[in-house]
């Protein structure tokens, strides 16, 4: 026994004090990545069955790990932690929480493999930036990857290790709470933010103390849930699959990645915490990726429900065989997985490689050589809401802003204005534009719109401030679970509203800040009416009635039915829920501080009817049928968007013009160089986000009628001209086909440039043998 303990300390001095920092997957040399390997391999040889099925095991902290515990269960929870039946917890924040969390593990436990602790770090941590879907609509990867590394930056500070962030699900039904998570309609754009994000978060070493894991997630199908309801059922074929959904989960993977988190919903029968096509085939054997998989909360034991296992333990063995490395929250593992070990239903083989997965993000992390290396107050105090996180939050949100419309010129508006009306339920919400997913945003932190107007202006500008009614939602006490609220709305006192039309009968111009409160969504939050809650119409109404210099500033988390503003009111600005700096953003874009540049990463429908709507859909067998017009739309609403995807205005005007090939006819591995110029005419500078759009023509298996391929975002002084080029080469071209594999097949292709997915200008060229 002397000899054996000997042995373990030997071992483990050579781990713990070996000196080399892990890299991304993508990035970290070939010696690294052995010694790391020859490190997990050496670990896994001493520990038990027990030890292992504890590494798999995940704990949200239900109690005061720096404290004594308050029930029973707690008790249990501490003495399992202790003999180190627990490899990963959630929500545990703070230096002093994760010091004494990690603590309990390393002082007690056998082996002493430390902890990984995760947190729902979606947006920032406590400096908060735009919703995801309002800041992809900047279309500015590098900022989105430095708003990613302040986040990490934070969350390291106060001891967290690993992200559940970015969201890949693509989605196209506004109704889906949770659309707000992601990054849009588009599976290329979802593709590009995720790794932007990716690589924030990650850095370019997961070693670094300002940097943490990220986790691609859900995988895979989540955004497709029938009529938009959270956690339904997902019906969708081999194609759509392979074509749609997985392209961004497959950049991730080939990003470095250090985990992924499946989801909730089934694919054709099958829940995708259980369906081993897509963890073990897909993602670990064919895209060779070596991290690992987390259960989304509770998805496990929720395979019950589904009626696709009979108990936890079935559950647990779906699960372990179908690749699922870690259990969050279904105690199912910990409960089963020995047995069903012990009785060859689940293969000791696939607890090896999941424990080696876990085991080696660790060591990547550098937990192995200092299991407190996130445990510093120092940096807990400086890194944490600092004035240069500030002020990059201010940068981030006021270049997610999209002017959707601005047909009277009232944008920008002269700082020397003499008088403003700010009305609306969400002028001074301070809370609100912090949105939802919030991580430790502070309750009322946000700079509100009346905030940054005032910031913005001298004191020579009157502003007349009045709500004009309220949007109520209910109240969320501490300690209750956001998701398990409903939402009320006072949806029939307008006796707001004279008050407020008055304040807006006299001034000069009004700025109407309307939408949704930052509850509306998120998870658990779909909605079948995704127009304006409350009184908000009718006071929108009422304001333009007496004065038509309205501009409308729009907060929401997703696309909305705006379409009796759209078709009336003069100026509105797509705001988003922005974060921190929200006001002091807007005011920048309502003053002329900065132009505009933001482009839409969904489409906007004229009613909800219309949901699912996107841009890339396919063509019917009568798509444009001159007799019977409604065959492929409808007989009361139009088919297309009210504001499609890419759509973005400027303060400025650029022109497309001399739009090039330079081969007209290239072989299925070649390449063609395609270049437009793109021309300031108008009289301010301005950033433009240039889009290229591509169709395949003819396919083995029917395509899109139009697929983003390639943008460039471009400052462009007034007068200036730029010319934009890009390559279309095979992987530009390929997709999966008939034969079930990625291919470019021969044929016909047209392609458009411009300022959205309505591009105008057009070309072609042929693909041959």
């Amino acid at each position: 026994m002397k000899n054996l303990t000997t042995f373990i300390v030997l071992i483990f001095t050579f781990i713990f004090h070996t000196n080399c920092k892990s890299q991304q997957v993508n990035t970290v040399n070939k010696t690294t990545n052995k010694i790391i390997e020859r490190k997990v391999d050496s670990v896994l040889a001493l520990m038990t069955l027990q030890e292992k099925i504890g590494q798999m095991n995940q704990y949200a902290s239900s109690w005061d790990v720096t404290g004594p515990p308050s029930n029973v269960s707690d008790n249990e929870k501490l003495e399992i932690l202790k003999n180190g039946g627990v490899g990963s917890m959630l929500n545990v924040l703070s230096v002093k929480a994760t010091r004494e969390a990690q603590k309990l593990v390393m002082e007690n436990s056998r082996l002493k493999i430390p902890l990984i602790f995760g947190y729902d770090v979606i947006h920032g941590y406590k400096t908060i930036f735009p919703t995801p879907l309002g800041e992809s609509a900047s279309w500015d990867l590098e900022i989105i990857k430095k708003s990613a590394a302040v986040a990490a930056k934070e969350a390291a500070a106060a001891g967290v290790h690993w992200t559940f962030a970015p969201m890949l699900d693509v989605s196209r039904d506004a109704r889906w709470g949770r659309i707000m998570e992601g990054s849009g309609e588009d599976p290329y754009l979802t593709a590009k933010i995720g790794v932007a994000r990716i690589q924030g978060l990650q850095g370019d070493d997961l070693a670094n103390e300002n940097t943490i894991a990220a986790c691609a997630k859900h995988f895979a199908g989540y955004g497709f849930a029938e009529a938009g309801r959270d956690y339904n059922t997902v019906n969708i074929g081999e194609f759509e699959l392979h074509n749609t959904i997985l392209p961004p989960f497959k950049a991730a993977a080939e990003a470095g990645v250090a985990t992924f988190m499946n989801s909730f919903n089934e694919i054709d029968g099958i829940p995708a915490t259980g369906h081993k096509e897509l963890q073990r085939t897909i993602l670990k054997e064919g895209w060779n990726w070596d991290g690992f998989i987390v259960s989304d909360w509770g998805s496990i034991g929720e395979m019950i429900a589904h009626g696709y296992a009979k108990n936890k333990k079935h559950a647990s063995e779906i699960a372990a065989n179908a690749g699922s490395d870690m259990d969050m929250e279904s105690y199912a593992y910990q409960n089963h997985l020995e047995q069903l070990v012990n009785e060859g239903k689940v293969d000791i083989k696939y607890i090896d490689d999941a424990v080696k997965r876990i085991l080696r993000v660790k060591f990547r992390l550098g937990l192995f050589d200092d299991p407190y290396k996130y445990c510093n107050e120092e940096r807990e105090q400086s890194e944490i809401y600092s004035k240069e996180n500030q002020a990059l939050a201010r940068e981030v949100a006021k270049r997610s802003i999209v002017l959707l419309k601005n047909d009277s010129k009232l944008l920008p508006i002269n700082k020397n204005i003499k008088s403003i009306a700010v009305i609306g339920p969400l002028a001074d919400d301070k809370d609100t534009p912090i949105g939802n997913w919030r991580a430790q945003g502070m309750e009322n932190s946000a700079v509100s719109v009346l905030e940054g107007i005032k910031n913005a202006i001298s004191s020579n500008t009157k502003i007349t401030y009045h709500k004009g009614g309220d949007l109520i939602t209910s109240e969320i006490k501490e300690g209750e679970n956001q998701f398990l609220l409903p939402i009320t709305f006072n949806t029939t006192d307008q006796s707001d509203i004279p008050a407020a039309v008055k304040t807006a009968k006299n001034a000069e111009v009004v700025i109407l800040a309307i939408g949704e409160s930052a509850y509306q969504s998120g998870e658990g939050r779909s909605q079948v009416s995704i127009g304006f809650s409350g009184v908000q119409q009718e006071l929108l109404k009422a304001v333009y009635k007496v004065n038509k210099n309205v501009i409308v500033v729009l907060m929401n988390g997703r696309p909305m039915d705006i379409s009796w503003a759209a078709k009336n009111i003069p100026s509105i600005l797509e705001c988003w829920h922005l974060g921190s700096q929200s006001g002091n953003a807007i005011a920048d874009v309502l003053f002329g501080d900065y132009n505009p540049s933001g482009k839409l990463p969904v489409s906007f429908p004229y009613n909800v009817g219309q949901e699912p709507l996107y841009y890339n859909h396919k063509n019917t067998g009568r798509p444009n049928n001159p007799v019977h017009v409604t065959y492929s739309g409808y007989t009361d609403s139009p088919k297309t968007a009210l504001y499609p995807f890419g759509y973005g205005l400027s303060y400025t005007t650029f022109d497309y013009d001399n739009l090039k090939l330079n081969k007209t006819k290239i072989s299925k591995n070649g390449e063609i160089e395609v270049s437009i110029e793109v021309s300031n005419i108008g009289k301010f500078d301005g950033e433009e986000v240039v889009q290229l759009y591509i169709r395949d023509m003819v396919g083995s298996i029917t395509r899109p009628v139009k697929e983003l391929k390639g943008f460039e975002k471009i400052a462009i002084k007034a007068g200036e001209k730029k010319t934009v080029t890009f390559i279309i080469n095979a992987e530009t071209l390929q997709f999966y086909t008939a034969n079930k594999k990625w291919e470019v097949e021969p044929g016909d292709f047209n392609i458009w440039i411009g300022g959205d997915s309505n591009a105008p200008l057009k070309a072609s060229f042929t693909v041959v043998e």
